[in-house]
């Protein structure tokens, strides 16, 4: 699935988590499954953890999350 497919499943909604991105409408934050990574949780576990979350749904965040700190930096230069 390519990135723009990938960041299709991430959206978001004023009335949940104050407009964080989250997973396809669900109370899930990609900031949660980013630090959840990043805590050394691997995709098998957070799969484990939310029943209804997708293999794709962990590429989106880490597709989001890179795509983010790039724009981050390209306007710190």
């Amino acid at each position: 699935m390519d990135e723009e497919k990938l960041l299709e499943r991430i959206t978001v909604n004023p009335r949940i988590f104050g407009g964080k991105p989250i997973i396809r409408g669900r109370r899930l934050a990609v900031e949660h499954v980013l630090a959840m990574l990043a805590a050394g949780d691997t995709p098998e576990t957070i799969l484990a953890g939310y029943p209804w979350l997708e293999a794709e749904d962990v590429q989106a965040c880490l597709v989001y999350g890179h795509r983010s700190s790039r724009t981050r930096l390209q306007m710190r230069n």
